[in-house]
């Protein structure tokens, strides 16, 4: 990473585009204290990262990922870990509520994990992240292994859940046309490198020769 600088408005989805080993992982991993800077400062609502409890971090920045872990089990003990964790209860009330946002019945509550596909993984995955409540949503390439019906059921969650909760989102993604259709923003890193940022019709007409090239080669 090289002199990243910027920052995430409030309750918007900035979708970080660019080729693989471009940095955007790390950049994620930066945002919710995985990884430290070796310089810099890195602030969450205002507030140096360093200086927040790495359990309270945890719970106000919480992280999908593409492959959708899952402990063994029901999915209703999938939702329940968080709250464990925290010496607490989730009611299967509750967890009802939680698959409802993501568009699943309260039947999965006691389906096995390991029985879900893809996509019903995904969404158990978001759902699982919203029970801690965080104001800050990480997603790191949550639809790359889904099926074309399956990454547009999840863009269209996250879109509701985004307008519904205020959650602002950091969204990674290799696919140009869902970061400008989902994204409100977008930052285009290379080489560690934040090369173009802005709204995300930036990808329709990029101002740097580099963007250019590779949002080129991304649609052809």
């Amino acid at each position: 990473m090289k002199d990243v600088t910027g920052s995430f408005p409030d309750g918007k989805i900035t979708t970080l585009a660019g080729p693989s080993g471009a940095g955007k992982t790390t950049l994620l991993k930066l945002c919710n204290g995985l990884l430290s800077p070796a310089a810099g400062k890195i602030f969450v609502h205002d507030k140096p990262i360093h200086k927040v409890n790495p359990i309270d971090l945890r719970r106000e920045v919480g992280i999908a990922l593409q492959n959708a872990p899952m402990v063994k089990g029901s999915v209703y003990q999938n939702l329940s870990l968080p709250l464990e964790l925290a010496g607490k209860q989730l009611s299967e009330q509750e967890a009802a509520s939680f698959l409802e946002d993501v568009g699943l019945e309260d039947s999965f509550l006691h389906r096995d994990s390991k029985d879900l596909s893809g996509g019903q993984r995904q969404k158990v995955s978001i759902a699982r992240t919203l029970v801690n409540s965080p104001r800050i949503l990480l997603l790191d390439e949550i639809t790359a292994s889904l099926d074309q019906t399956s990454s547009r059921e999840i863009e269209q969650l996250i879109v509701n859940i985004n307008k519904r909760y205020h959650v602002t989102m950091i969204w990674i993604t290799h696919n140009l046309e869902q970061a400008r259709t989902i994204g409100h923003y977008t930052w285009v890193m290379m080489g560690g490198r934040v090369v173009e940022t802005g709204e995300s019709s930036l990808l329709e007409s990029p101002k740097t020769e580099e963007v250019r090239r590779f949002v080129e080669g991304g649609l052809s």
